[in-house]
């Protein structure tokens, strides 16, 4: 008697709820289901279902049976997939939810170089709108956020994203450069609308360390923007397009500083920084493909605590700052703008 073979066919029959259905699902005939139990319960000397002509019962000896064969099995597929994953090239589909600003500006532009390493990887993108939790139904959930993670799931940090304010160059050329938080009052900001933006927007300046002085630091009470709105590519295209400045996260305007079509403001005063993770359902095997996503995604965004985005595009908070703003020291601060799950 082929006893794993058995367990299998002893499992779905009661997942199934009879003989005949669990004979469909597995494409065997039911005189072989109807053997493979019997052949089953001989070897182990104990009789594990109660068959009558309208239901199956488990007896207490099944019950306790069922739950061990669960468990085996389960072991058994894992152990199959560990060994094959080491040896087979990445395939199948890939569920990924995202936050619709890093698939647009960051996922999409590196898909491709993705898909020619591994052609066999078909990719499912969900982006609906903010992600703020891990989803189980994923294989893989990219978030962002401020605070720590909490649950029961693996994560990598991806990278780290600051929040700058930046401007369009001809606007930048017509209202003039701001040099401090207060000249802000002059200039058409794009913020969004939300009741702690009343109580000010704080700036720092200078270290912020565990092993540095405190910095400086300036609250400022914006007056009305001009344009109110939580959707962040609508503030990004508005300021490419010369509206005022937006306070937008790194990763979404890398291209338009590195093109110029963007300008950096007040480099000197730091914002806040949002981490970038990419998070799994706690599983003891990770098939092959999640695997070389999750990789591929390290490689990307470089899996450090710090921003790549500012560093590429010559804009990062202590160096010297691209545009025309002069060159200036600072370091992490809080404000409260716009958060990036709102999306």
């Amino acid at each position: 008697m082929d006893q794993l073979r058995a367990l299998r066919v002893f499992v779905r029959v009661i997942d199934e709820g009879s003989f005949a259905s669990a004979a469909r699902a597995l494409d065997l005939a039911p005189a072989v289901v109807t053997r493979l139990v019997a052949e089953l319960e001989d070897h182990l000397g104990a009789r594990l279902i109660n068959r009558t002509t309208r239901r199956l019962a488990l007896t207490d000896i099944g019950e306790a049976y069922l739950e061990r064969a669960r468990r085996i099995l389960s072991e058994v597929d894992e152990a199959t997939a560990l060994a094959t994953s080491a040896s087979t090239e990445p395939r199948g589909h890939l569920r990924v939810l995202v936050p619709p600003a890093i698939a647009v500006h960051q996922l999409a532009k590196h898909l491709p170089r993705f898909h020619k390493q591994f052609p066999q990887v078909t990719v499912e993108l969900s982006s609906p709108g903010g992600v703020e939790a891990v989803d189980e139904s994923f294989d893989i959930t990219i978030l962002h956020t401020r605070h720590p993670l909490d649950g029961d799931f693996v994560a990598r940090r991806l990278a780290r994203t600051e929040v700058i304010l930046c401007a369009s160059p001809e606007y930048l050329n017509r209202r003039g450069r701001p040099g401090h938080p207060d000249e802000l009052r002059e200039h058409d900001t794009l913020l969004p609308p939300r009741s702690e933006l009343q109580r000010g927007i704080v700036f720092q300046r200078g270290a912020w360390g565990d092993d540095e002085p405190p910095g400086e630091t300036h609250t400022l009470v914006p007056r009305k923007p001009v344009l109110a709105t939580s959707h962040l590519d609508t503030n990004y295209a508005a300021a490419l397009h010369g509206l005022g400045v937006a306070g937008l996260p790194s990763f979404l305007i890398e291209d338009a500083l590195l093109e110029h079509a963007l300008e950096r403001v007040l480099p000197e005063w730091r914002l806040f920084s949002v981490d970038i993770w990419a998070a799994m359902p706690s599983r003891k095997h990770m098939p092959a493909r999640t695997r070389a996503f999750l990789d591929f995604l390290l490689e990307v965004f470089g899996g450090e605590d710090r921003d790549p985005w500012l560093a590429a595009a010559g804009c990062e908070t202590r160096v010297e700052v691209c545009g025309a703003a002069a060159p200036q020291a600072a370091a992490p601060a809080q404000a409260l703008v716009e958060p990036l799950s709102a999306d």
